[in-house]
């Protein structure tokens, strides 16, 4: 079976190394972006190493549905398509010149959460259980045919790294057990259930800005839903902003008069923050102008 991979991140990586080793499998080829608009990913991994392990050819693609990648794909003339880790819609002509043979990855719980910036959506919608899903691409967005999905549980003080991570072992797990399926043609896919449906908007880095006037439980979510591999919650601007990587709600013992965004103690683990509703953040992995956490009493950022 001969395959065509599409990404630019660790997903693409993945899926790389399961299509070249799975017997009955060749990847023809890797097309993933030119190094110049890595930006368009935070996660961005570089495949040339998967590329060349897999002994497939490397294509610099800024866009999949171009009349030259057309094209090329004509020329590839693979049996299956995988888009995995790429932000691009599949057009018509596209999914023509795949043969409708397009396989696509999406971490989260299809029909659920459809769209993009979806494992940040998870935390921040307090989602209790999500999964990875392979499916059929069609006409719509994450819409077509599942293949096959692993649930897993939500946990409550899940990070963006974490449940990034957990999400590219359910993929290793997924194509261990598509690829075979697949190469003996039993993967027809069932059909979504579009009354269970929701989407998920586009999110860009100034979404991580702080509103210390929220609860510190919101805050402290907003910090887990947008740090690595993502660009992080942060406050102020310039050369005053602070990016948070990690922090945790606490209860506080003493009452602090201060405002929303206050540092109002410093400790061996960090510093404190005042937040909306009373409570505290206290912030743990940041980082600030000269490296050095914000004066007590300062706003965060301000």
């Amino acid at each position: 079976m001969r395959a065509l991979l599409i990404g630019a991140v660790e997903s693409s990586r993945i899926a790389a190394d399961a299509i070249a080793g799975a017997p009955g499998w060749t990847l023809a080829a890797v097309a993933t972006l030119p190094p110049q608009l890595a930006h368009r990913h935070s996660d961005f991994v570089d495949l040339t190493e998967a590329a060349a392990g897999a002994d497939a050819a490397l294509l610099h693609v800024p866009n999949i549905n171009s009349d030259e990648f057309l094209l090329q794909m004509d020329a590839l003339a693979p049996d299956i398509t995988f888009v995995i880790g790429w932000s691009q819609l599949c057009g018509n002509a596209f999914r023509k010149a795949a043969r409708e043979r397009v396989l696509g990855y999406h971490p989260a719980a299809l029909p659920r959460l459809r769209g993009r910036g979806v494992i940040p959506w998870t935390i921040l919608l307090d989602e209790k259980i999500t999964a990875s899903t392979l499916f059929w691409i069609d006409a719509g967005t994450d819409s077509g045919p599942i293949v096959a999905q692993r649930y897993m549980h939500v946990a409550p003080d899940e990070t963006a790294a974490s449940l990034y991570d957990r999400h590219m072992t359910a993929l290793r797990d997924l194509l261990a057990e598509t690829l075979p399926r697949l190469l003996a043609d039993e993967c027809p896919g069932t059909p979504q259930d579009d009354s269970y449906a929701s989407w998920a908007a586009r999110r860009r880095p100034e979404d991580g800005r702080i509103d210390w006037t929220r609860s510190a439980v919101d805050v402290e979510r907003l910090v887990r839903a947008v740090g690595r591999p993502y660009p992080g919650a942060f406050a102020g601007d310039g050369d005053r902003r602070v990016t948070i990587w990690s922090a945790r709600r606490q209860e506080n013992g003493q009452v602090h008069h201060a405002l929303p965004g206050q540092v109002i103690a410093s400790t061996e683990d960090g510093f404190l923050v005042r937040c909306g509703d009373g409570a505290s953040i206290l912030v743990s992995d940041y980082a600030a102008p000269g490296g050095k956490p914000p004066p007590l009493h300062s706003l965060v950022g301000g």
